[in-house]
């Protein structure tokens, strides 16, 4: 008898390195024993040195990925990394409202880690309005935190400030990741559940460049976990420990910040 798999989305950008973006999302669903399906929102000519070009695909296109998938799969969880601008933004946020794939994870995705910017200024705003009220959980860095907030985080304690703010901007849960927070010893990260319950989550700081694709690949194995079943808590716990593991077994590829380890366990 054949097994029914669980399954989960990843929508966001290509790229064609492999280290972050939809190529990250589709090998940690597959480590975490989910089959991950896609809607590629953009293509990306970049790798562990930078992004060099991207070209973002036709709304038309992308309706269509969105129509494919829920005419045939069984999606039980979803997640959004790179979005690009305010018209992807939109059409993304339509086709979720549109289509029931379970709860939703949006990673929002700002500037690549060779510091190229991969949503526009405008399309920030057009995230605000129409993506975080549909979010079940939003995964934000320190530096996307800010934007979104406005509120200027050097510590702990505004890292609580900011994820109260963004709840009250819609979002149900908030993982704010503190790996920019400047700490010698660990990398701690800030939870805050729709419920009022709050902790945090603290893991080894490693000496290396290769973290290219941290926030795809967390944000990527919550959604897997959810859709197979494991609450929402667990699932973040979860994937905190397998992305700090795919740093600490890291693996060398290309010149830059190389990407993460990805057959860790």
């Amino acid at each position: 008898m054949k097994k029914q798999f669980p399954q989960a989305l990843t929508i966001a950008g290509s790229d064609s390195g492999g280290g972050a973006g939809m190529q990250a999302d589709l090998k940690t669903m597959q480590m975490r024993h989910v089959f991950g399906a896609s809607v590629v929102v953009a293509v990306t000519a970049q790798n562990t040195r930078g992004v060099n070009d991207a070209f973002t695909l036709p709304k038309t296109i992308i309706d269509e990925q969105f129509e494919a998938i829920a005419d045939d799969l069984a999606i039980k969880a979803v997640k959004s990394g790179m979005l690009a601008n305010s018209d992807t933004v939109r059409t993304v946020a339509k086709n979720l409202r549109k289509f029931n794939f379970g709860p939703y994870i949006l990673d929002p995705v700002m500037v690549a880690k060779g510091g190229a910017h991969l949503l526009t200024d405008d399309a920030v705003a057009t995230v605000k309005q129409e993506l975080l009220p549909l979010a079940s959980l939003v995964t934000p860095n320190l530096p996307e935190a800010e934007v979104l907030t406005g509120i200027t985080i050097k510590d702990q304690g505004a890292m609580r400030v900011a994820a109260e703010k963004l709840q009250t901007l819609g979002a149900k849960n908030v993982l704010v990741k503190g790996g920019h927070l400047d700490t010698e010893t660990a990398a701690s990260d800030y939870v805050l559940l729709a419920d009022g319950t709050d902790f945090w989550l603290s893991g080894p700081r490693f000496e290396t460049i290769n973290t290219h694709g941290t926030g795809d690949t967390i944000s990527a194995c919550i959604a897997a976990e959810i859709a197979k079943g494991t609450d929402l808590k667990s699932a973040i716990q979860i994937g905190k420990a397998y992305v700090t593991a795919t740093i600490r077994d890291g693996i060398l590829v290309g010149h830059g910040h190389g990407p993460l380890n990805h057959w860790a366990v």
